[in-house]
This record gives C-alpha cells, structure tokens and sequence, in this order.
C-alpha cells in the first residue's frame, strides 16, 4: 500500500476540484470495528492536537506543518480501507479572492480535514469553540493557526465578534470557514442553521461557497463510561467512506439570499446522498 503524500493531494485538488482515494492508496481490507480500529482512527484525526502544543513553544508551528499533520485524516481512514473522496472545488479554484465557506457539522473529523483542502486555495480563518483553544498549550498554537474563538454563551457577542474579525481577515486576504450549525448534528437542520455566515459576507462584500460532509464513520460519543472525556472520539464504522462536496460560488450580496441559496444547496447536496435533512423552519 502506498501513502498519500499531501503535495500530490493538493495538486490534485487544484487541478481537478477534486480527490479520490486510489486503491493501491488504501488498505485491501477494511478494518474490523472495534477498540483498536478507533484508537488507531482517533490517534490519525487527533494527533494534531498535542504535536501543535509542543510545537508551537518550540518556534516551529508553521502553516506547512499544521496542513501536514492534518492530513493524516486522510491517510489513517485509507490505512484502515476506507476512502476519501472530495469533488467540487473547481468552481471555488476558479474564482480568484477570498470567500466565506460554510460548513454543516458532523463530527470532529471535518474540522482536522478540511485545513489541507482548504489550504490548498488560499489562506484562511476559521471559527471554533473558545474551549479547544484553552486545552493545555493550545491557546496560543490556536491563535497562531488563525482560530477564532467563540464561547457559545451569547450569540449577540459571538456575532460582533465574528463580524469584526471577519471583516478584517478577509480584507486581509484570508478566506474564512464558519460551521453554521454551531454545534455537531446528524440532521442537517434548517432550525439550527445559522444566517452569522451570510451575515460576515454581506458585511465583508464577498462571496459564500457552500460545503458539506459526510463524516458519520466516527460520531460523538453520545453514551457511555467515556463520553465526557472522549466524546469527540465515538467508535468507528470503518464501513461508511468520508465524502466532502463544494457547491457554487454565491455572489456577493444581501445576507438572506445568500444564507438562502446556501442552505438549498447543501440540502440537496446531502439528500443526494441520502443523508437526513430538515428543511421546515
């Protein structure tokens, strides 16, 4: 079996929008569910954490090396059999300035893949919970990897916050990914999908592209002896691939239509794929 290697993944995704694992890439076999399958998965997705903590005290945090180590979510699911694919980022590759990604939310999976996807593109910032920057030494590797925080406690502060920030990253020239839904949900719910996005790029004057995932192989540990110290790791189905999607490039304009048009695309995106979807308010 050979190892992806992320130029080659990169290069590819320029290219052609897309990725698909080969299968001289992937194990023959898939792996057996089981302890051993998930530790194995979870140390792929998770490792990112501790070796950004120690590198970054160190002086040797860079962009290069956090992509590299995010994309072992790509090789650790291929060495247990699965496959990665990815289609759609020829229209995000062709248009050339930074834009606001929205996201749907699944699991932790998606947060550690899609730094090497979108890095391919172009820099950009992300948003995530002011807790994952306040694990031991990650504050400052956080900041540093262009993390914005947000508490979740007031919406209203969480906006300012990252309409304020926003802005001023995306004239900087960073794209910026926001997971609209907040929190992790496998329903794909317009009740919980939120307009902070849309919002951000109305205020910026650029564009939304809309992605989603499918990241259901590892879900949050919602029971169980170990569900509040390894939530983010539930048990893994090695089963059930990792598919990532890119939509349109939504032009800049009034939030409610580019909120709107977003929300279409992705749930017609992840019905397609048979996944659950929400669409009443």
């Amino acid at each position: 079996m050979r190892k992806t290697e992320l130029s080659a993944f990169q290069e590819e995704l320029r290219a052609t929008g897309g990725y698909r694992t080969k299968d001289d890439h992937r194990a023959p076999k898939r792996a057996r569910p089981g302890f051993l399958t998930t530790l194995r998965y979870s140390w792929g997705v998770g490792r990112v954490f501790p070796c950004c903590a120690v590198a970054q005290p160190l002086g040797k945090l860079t962009t290069e090396l956090w992509a590299r180590l995010c994309f072992s979510s790509v090789t650790a699911p291929e060495a247990l059999g699965m496959r990665v694919e990815i289609e759609g980022f020829e229209k995000r590759a062709s248009f050339d300035g930074p834009v606001v990604y929205l996201c749907n939310h699944m699991s932790m999976t998606e947060t550690i893949l899609l730094p090497p996807v979108l890095l391919s593109l172009g820099p950009f910032s992300y948003v995530a919970k002011a807790s994952l920057a306040h694990l031991p030494f990650l504050e400052k590797a956080a900041a540093r990897m262009k993390m914005v925080p947000i508490s979740r406690k007031s919406p209203r502060e969480d906006l300012i916050s990252i309409l304020k920030t926003g802005t001023e990253r995306i004239g900087g020239g960073d794209s910026f990914l926001i997971f609209p839904q907040g929190a992790r949900y496998e329903v794909f719910d317009r009740a919980k999908y939120s307009s902070i996005g849309a919002k951000l790029a109305e205020k910026a004057n650029c564009p939304v592209v809309p992605i989603v995932v499918d990241t259901r192989c590892q879900p949050t540990r919602r029971n169980g002896l170990f569900k509040k110290i390894f939530k983010d790791f539930g048990p893994v189905d090695t089963s059930k691939d990792i598919r990532v999607a890119c939509g349109p490039v939504i032009p800049a304009g009034r939030s409610r239509a580019m909120h709107e048009a977003a929300f279409d695309w992705m749930a017609g995106k992840l019905e397609s794929w048979g996944l659950p979807v929400r669409r009443g308010a």
